[in-house]
């Protein structure tokens, strides 16, 4: 089985959905966790934009990355903005990703519009973990 692990900032939207999206379309060959530098709670916003392509959120939870220092992995991807955040540093795996995703958190405007960034991010986020696992860009 392979270890994987999602790194941001705060662990509320992006790691949390890649984190859901692995484990729906990797399915049983894959142990995924998700884990921030300053973990909050899993956005209510992440959670709808996963419920309505039915990938189950809500039972995750926003870890510190601390808790893995000490464990290996065989994949850890980080999925921070490059241009806003500076994107946790994880050394103990055998292939290290960044996969830069605007944060949608940061998103502003009404309830909408604020869903459409939700959900432009969601989609992202599985095409690029759709190409990870079909043997496509990393």
């Amino acid at each position: 089985m392979k270890r994987v692990l999602f790194l941001c900032t705060g662990n509320s939207c992006r790691s949390q959905m890649a984190e859901g999206w692995l484990k729906h379309i990797g399915g049983q060959g894959y142990d995924v966790f998700s884990a921030g530098t300053h973990p909050t709670t899993v956005n209510p916003l992440a959670i709808r934009a996963m419920s309505e392509v039915d990938v189950d959120i809500s039972a995750q939870t926003s870890d510190g990355i601390d808790i893995y220092r000490s464990e290996h992995f065989d994949l850890v991807v980080s999925v921070c903005d490059n241009a806003k955040e500076s994107c946790p540093l994880f050394t103990n795996a055998d292939e290290i990703l960044h996969w830069g995703f605007d944060d949608p958190a940061d998103a502003t405007g009404t309830d909408e519009e604020r869903m459409r960034e939700f959900r432009r991010v969601r989609d992202e986020t599985r095409t690029r973990i759709s190409d990870y696992l079909s043997g496509g860009s990393e």
